[in-house]
């Protein structure tokens, strides 16, 4: 399944690359190859949409379409790439770059100013952009993105998802013709994701071509023209979303999900219920489901009622498909707890007020809410980074402000959002084990029970971790935090930059901690990842705590979400709509199976 393109902008004809030198490895044969005979045309105006798996080769495609490859990365490079009529290795980066605007999947390696304004300035004046159209350049492509807000602000103070936007707003304003994203929205929050697809829409539509490297498969599908799908340094698939997502189980198999109202679609034509390409949308969804399924009759007596008494049905019977309240939470003390905290950083606006949270032992709590909600900042305030400035923080006992911050990490282990900040050793072996010979374990015992978790992994244990994918390297630090075996454990978007079997590796491991009584609290924009595994949620909004409570009842509350700017799961949205439309049974369904079991039961009922 390939795409035909009239007129293409880029031209990929038999490329294969492998990094480093001939002597390290030959580029036809070898398992470090990461480009394996990749031949691709993208059209101009097209908006295209490229997933895989870690190491499939994803990045270097984008390298090697922004010209990065051969002018920055070294290797042995067959094939040719031709960019707007001129090969790569026959122009400079600097005239590539004229027509490609990139954006890395590493932000503050492409930070080059300590102010925003200034990071806007740097493109658009080595580029030689007339003095009297800058100001007009920033301040469009500022509101564009929505981070007009930030202008004056020092990049070192924003967080991960503020530095995503502000990487995209100075490439936009020096208005390239083709725009290379690498996994622009990784630290993004739903809504500032949607935003920046938004945003890449009107800039297509405007006439740039756009190549996104992206997880977020349900945004690929609403956005892209055309998805392209890498395996092992191969083009698998090539076509438009619902080509590519009917192929759901071969996309499973390589490690790549799908949208799940896809994955419904797919599940109920196995059943023989539907055929041809799959939905894409709750909509969509919904007027399939609808075609199957007749509404139920309405009554006037009592709806109301009958509506709640279904709902706790849907709830209780749709409880496998929930994470149900740990028993060992219930009845014991928090070991977690944040008593009318506020915290604000000197010179900012950024700020926490009167933050009150209590965490039990084996419960698994996500932390939701847009970019710049306050949700670092609180697992900071957790893990004695900062103290509060009024309320009290107590980790496992301790005082916060009392303690110093060694006597905290011995019972509280943070993964945080870039891995890169918590790696310092020569392997793999090696960065897991020295978490514990740090607390001092014996050399040899530390490296046993670290060989075992690296084997869980299915991580290399004598590679550089820097070697690795940034996805490889989120599972190398997640590793390290998960071999000390903590009372606590803090994830600051653990799933970020993981393909779908990784994100399950991972999750299955919090579960497993979780059962275990490890107290786990996450901050992550995955709203899957947040309904399959957590029981409850925290939903926070300028620095302070919305609501609290439920998974399933906290995503049912459409105004929180709206306020919070999080959109729920599909599925809920799904299971909400369905609810209200063809009958209350679909009300309190998460998952996938859930309502395709229930569709398949309304079906055979007649």
């Amino acid at each position: 399944m390939t795409a035909q393109v009239d007129k293409p902008i880029i031209e990929m004809t038999h490329v294969t690359f492998s990094y480093g030198t001939p002597e390290e490895g030959d580029a036809g044969n070898n398992a470090g190859t990461a480009l394996r005979d990749v031949s691709l045309s993208i059209g101009a105006g097209e908006f295209v949409g490229v997933i895989g798996p870690s190491g499939a080769g994803k990045s270097t495609l984008a390298s090697v379409m922004s010209g990065a490859i051969p002018h920055h990365y070294h290797g042995t490079l067959y094939g040719a790439t031709v960019v707007d009529g001129h090969d790569t290795c026959d122009v400079t980066l600097t005239d590539i770059s004229q027509v490609v605007g990139s954006v890395l999947q590493d932000i503050d390696t492409q930070m080059v100013a300590s102010v925003v304004e200034d990071e806007m300035l740097f493109g658009l004046e080595n580029f030689g952009v007339p003095h009297d159209q800058i100001e007009a350049r920033i301040a469009r492509t500022l509101e564009t993105v929505g981070i007009s807000h930030l202008r004056g602000r020092e990049v070192a103070t924003l967080s991960g998802g503020e530095k995503q936007k502000v990487a995209i707003a100075a490439i936009l304003a020096m208005r390239p013709r083709v725009l290379v994203l690498d996994e622009p929205t990784a630290a993004l929050d739903p809504a500032s994701s949607t935003l920046v697809f938004d945003t890449l829409r009107t800039v297509r539509d405007e006439g740039v071509t756009v190549v996104v490297v992206e997880q977020k498969v349900a945004l690929l599908s609403e956005y892209c023209d055309r998805i392209l799908v890498m395996g092992a340094g191969s083009l698998v698939l090539d076509g438009t979303p619902r080509e590519v997502f009917s192929h759901g189980d071969e996309l499973r198999r390589i490690g790549v999900d799908s949208p799940r109202v896809a994955r419904v679609y797919n599940s109920l034509a196995r059943g023989g219920l539907v055929s041809g390409a799959p939905c894409l949308t709750v909509p969509e969804a919904t007027e399939v489901i609808s075609g199957l399924v007749q509404p139920a009759p309405k009554t006037s007596c009592h709806v109301i009622g009958a509506e709640e008494e279904a709902r706790e049905a849907g709830f209780r019977a749709g409880s496998k498909h929930v994470a149900a309240p740990r028993p060992h939470a219930q009845g014991a003390q928090p070991v977690v707890s944040l008593e009318d905290v506020s915290f604000a950083y000197p010179g900012s606006a950024a700020s926490v007020d009167h933050l009150d949270m209590r965490v039990y032992p084996g419960e698994v709590v996500g932390i939701v809410g847009q970019n710049g909600a306050g949700k670092t900042t609180l697992t900071k305030l957790l893990n004695g980074l900062l103290r509060p400035a009024s309320g009290t923080v107590r980790m496992a006992g301790l005082d916060t402000r009392e303690v110093p911050t060694s006597a905290i990490a011995a019972h509280c282990a943070t993964l945080f959002q870039n891995p890169d900040y918590q790696l310092c050793k020569d392997t793999v072996l090696e960065e897991v084990a020295f978490g514990l010979t740090l607390r001092g374990m014996d050399e040899g015992e530390a490296r046993a029970r670290a060989g075992a978790v690296i084997g869980h992994f299915g991580l290399p244990a004598d590679e550089a971790p820097f070697s690795l994918s940034r996805g490889q390297r989120q599972m190398v630090a997640l590793a390290s935090v998960v071999v000390t075996e903590p009372e606590v454990v803090l994830l600051d978007e653990p799933t970020s930059g993981l393909d779908y079997r990784e994100c399950m590796t991972v999750m299955d491991t919090v579960s497993k901690m979780a059962e275990r009584g490890c107290v786990v609290i996450m901050v992550c924009h995955d709203m899957e990842v947040v309904s399959d595994f957590a029981e409850r949620i925290v939903v926070m909004a300028g620095g302070r705590i919305l609501d609290r409570g439920g998974t399933l009842e906290m995503f049912s509350n459409a105004r929180l979400m709206r306020k919070a700017s999080v959109r729920a799961p599909q599925i809920i949205e799904l299971s909400e709509v369905l609810a209200r439309e063809l009958s209350p049974e679909f009300a309190g369904i998460s998952q996938v199976s859930g309502i395709v079991d229930l569709t398949e039961e309304m079906v055979r009922r007649g």
